[in-house]
């Protein structure tokens, strides 16, 4: 943990504060920082907090687990005010995308997890590091880093499309993705 570069680090250990903070105040605590479609639930400071938030601790472990993996060596690319700028630019742009699909869906629910902004950090660790391989837990197939982002992307759309498995927000993380490339194309972070 102490290798790790420090916005990194520091991500990490704040989103597992959180977790701790939740779970010792209670679900009122998070249903006030998880991102409400806009209503009477909906405030401001849930287009960041809901990224913070994670639904259980295998949640909180996968999304930490990609935070390490790719978000250290795209960190140590880009220095830490521009990869943390970059991980909210994510956060924020999956919120968007998220509050514009459960607006058209009528969806009542929240949206908590720091899965958007992880899906931004793929894409710029596939941008950043074309020729890395990656090795998914399913199916353990070897794929070079662009390859696995494009498949990975495709059957988060297909899966938000077909509203094949609910309880995920499958446009939010597909809004980290669109952020991440945006941002990368048209922003200050060309790799």
């Amino acid at each position: 943990m102490y290798a790790l570069p420090p916005v990194t680090q520091a991500l990490i250990v704040v989103n597992v504060v959180m977790y701790f903070v939740e779970a010792a105040l209670g679900p009122s605590v998070s249903a006030l920082l998880a991102l409400w479609p806009v209503g009477p639930y909906f405030m401001p400071w849930q287009l960041l907090s809901y990224a913070f938030v994670h639904a259980g601790l295998p949640h909180l472990l996968f999304n930490m687990f990609g935070v390490y993996m790719f978000g250290s060596d795209v960190e140590r690319v880009w220095g830490g005010r521009r990869y943390l700028s970059f991980y909210l630019i994510c956060a924020l742009s999956a919120a968007a995308l998220q509050l514009v699909v459960a607006g058209l869906a009528g969806a009542t629910y929240p949206t908590v997890g720091a899965s958007g902004a992880v899906f931004g950090l793929l894409l710029a660790f596939a941008r950043l590091f074309p020729n890395r391989v990656v090795v998914p837990l399913f199916p353990p197939i070897p794929m070079r880093a662009p390859v696995f982002v494009a498949v990975y992307g495709a059957l988060e759309l297909v899966l938000g499309v077909t509203g094949t498995q609910e309880g995920v927000a499958h446009f939010a993380h597909l809004g980290g993705l669109a952020g991440g490339y945006l941002f990368m194309r048209f922003g200050r972070m060309r790799p």
